[in-house]
């Protein structure tokens, strides 16, 4: 796993070992990268479960002004601190070894441009994440929550059920990536 684009290009990353992480396949990274691509410049992005810091430390190389990266297991908080200070970006990053109900409750002190969430498959935290985050209304007017699932179905009734904007949805073998707009 590396870092595709941007300031840090080429950097490759720590992972971690075991079964408890899956992390975002690289084809995955960059086809979400080149979605969002107008929007990373400058933004404020929180990446809730982080694993390896992949998804976050991508947006800082990709010019983001500020990351906030959360995982509650202190190995994945142990890797993604190596690799804030891989790629030097310790200036752009905030890490919280902290659950993400606590983080979006009482860290989140500023309105975030791009919101990823990617728990664990078999959880309903996303769907738990959103409704935090629409409560606290933590995200900008215009900003973004991306979700990656395996099971699109099930994520797309619950979010229709918010009254979520669905405003694309995309496959990659098993994972989904659904973009929620208009929060």
């Amino acid at each position: 796993m590396r870092i595709i684009a941007g300031k840090a290009r080429g950097t490759k990353l720590y992972t971690l070992e075991g079964e408890n992480t899956r992390p975002t396949l690289d084809r995955v990274k960059e086809s979400l990268f080149n979605i969002i691509q107008n929007k990373v410049q400058d933004a404020t992005f929180l990446d809730l479960f982080s694993g390896s810091g992949a998804i976050g430390l991508e947006a800082v190389s990709r010019g983001a002004k500020k990351a906030i990266l959360c995982d509650k297991t202190k190995e994945a908080c142990e890797i993604i601190n190596k690799n804030i200070q891989k790629t030097h970006f310790e200036q752009y990053v905030e890490l919280y070894n902290l659950d993400f109900r606590t983080v979006l409750k009482n860290k989140i002190n500023e309105k975030m441009d791009i919101i990823y969430l990617d728990p664990p498959y078999q959880s309903n935290f996303a769907i738990e994440a959103v409704k935090i985050i629409l409560e606290k209304d933590c995200i900008n007017q215009d900003g973004m929550i991306i979700i990656e699932t395996d099971n699109q179905e099930t994520m797309i009734k619950e979010l229709e059920m918010m009254k979520c904007e669905i405003q694309d949805i995309r496959k990659y073998g098993r994972a989904y990536l659904i973009f929620l707009t208009g929060i």
